[in-house]
């Protein structure tokens, strides 16, 4: 068994860990982050990838990253489109702000680089098996390495940043799924292809086949997404059919197509852990929440969180003032739940329930126009979607 030292013990080397650590180090406070995948794991699992105004501005001025402004694309709007016609939402005319088209795998190439690059304690391969002694002054990751050795990290605070299946949200909520849960009677159909953009911008679409998304990852590769039964087999369809699938929802607008070379089906989930906090161990990012995708919440909500976190932790490490901690689940919380909305309100709004009458089928489409044809409906999605200021 080996045993070491820290002030803040990070399970999870995603875009949460990696941030908050990378942030703490500016402000000369010591982290380990730990993770049991690799590096090539962590850098080449593709992700989806929208960021929020104020995301791209942390990682900027934090120097996190500056490929997010050179190899990421700036986008000012998005697309909806229902009833066979297209409907712009002009994000910088309505509330001065825009979003970035950045795979959360590159944020993560980012991450790592400047986490080692910055000498910081980062160990790959490394498995978390528990968080102990959550109420006292140095609560204790047990893990283990790769070659099986014990390792212990004892810590002033543990954070748990290690995604929806987190093995610290125990210490905190008593049990590894405490929390308020939604599960969705649908999922998306995902692809990718090698292909040209279809669209400059992202279109959302509501048909009466069923929802699509059809995004972008960069000038050769393309993904989308059509709305499918959560148990769908992805070996189901041929290629044809499913660019016939994905041609039916965006009625107005042609594909270009090109083979297909991923495809995978994401259930849809909405999740918020009972507790965000007990004593010295605290939970991030996917962690503490969940958000269905169709909002583009996920990796921002995490960089909110750590936002907030890292202000408390300064205030506890470096003052010994733990206010601000005893402050953060409530004002993490009120944003969480505020992106669980506008999350659960774009799914809702957009995809087309099994079971829907006719009367629902009007009153959806009556949402939509009730958006599209409204500067104030149109600005509360601009509002929502480019991000909350934090």
């Amino acid at each position: 068994m080996t045993t070491t030292r820290t002030r803040v013990a990070i399970v999870g080397a995603g875009p949460a860990g990696l941030l908050l650590s990378h942030l703490l180090a500016a402000s000369g406070i010591e982290s380990i982050v730990i993770d049991s995948r690799t590096r090539e794991e962590i850098e080449t699992t593709i992700r989806a990838g929208i960021l929020e105004q104020g995301t791209v501005e942390i990682l900027t001025a934090s120097g996190a990253s500056d490929r997010v402004l050179t190899v990421g694309h700036r986008h000012d709007g998005i697309e909806l489109r229902f009833a066979g016609e297209g409907h712009r939402i002009d994000f910088p005319s309505l509330v001065g702000r825009s979003v970035w088209l950045y795979p959360q795998h590159e944020v993560l190439k980012d991450l790592v680089a400047a986490r080692l690059a910055g000498g910081q304690d980062l160990r790959f391969g490394v498995t978390a098996e528990r968080v102990d002694d959550a109420e006292s002054a140095h609560p204790r990751i047990i893990a283990r390495e790769a070659d099986g050795t014990e390792l212990v990290i004892e810590a002033d605070v543990v954070v748990g940043a290690d995604g929806s299946r987190s093995v610290a949200r125990a210490a905190v909520t008593g049990s590894s799924t405490g929390g308020y849960f939604r599960e969705y009677p649908f999922a998306w159909f995902g692809i990718l292809c090698e292909a040209p953009p279809s669209s400059d911008e992202l279109i959302y679409s509501n048909s009466p086949e069923g929802f699509a998304l059809i995004s972008q990852r960069s000038a050769t590769v393309q993904r989308m997404y059509f709305q499918c039964d959560p148990d769908t087999d992805t070996a189901a369809y041929s290629e044809a059919e499913l660019w016939d699938a994905l041609q039916k929802r965006v009625p107005g607008t042609t594909l270009k197509e090109g083979p297909i070379f991923q495809r995978d089906v994401l259930r849809f989930r909405s999740f918020v852990a009972h507790e965000l906090r007990r004593g010295r161990v605290v939970l991030i990012g996917d962690a503490a929440h969940t958000v269905p995708p169709t909002g583009a919440k996920g990796m921002n909500l995490a960089v909110a969180d750590v936002i907030v976190l890292e202000k408390a932790l300064r205030a506890l490490l470096l003052d010994g003032d733990e206010r601000l901690l005893d402050a953060f689940p409530a004002t993490a919380l009120s944003r969480i739940w505020k992106a669980q909305h506008f999350s659960w309100w774009m799914t809702s709004m957009l995809h087309v329930a099994r079971d829907a009458s006719d009367f629902d089928r009007r009153r959806q489409l009556g949402e939509l126009r009730s958006v599209v044809e409204s500067e104030a409906g149109q600005t509360y999605l601009a509002e929502a979607y480019t991000g909350w200021p934090l």
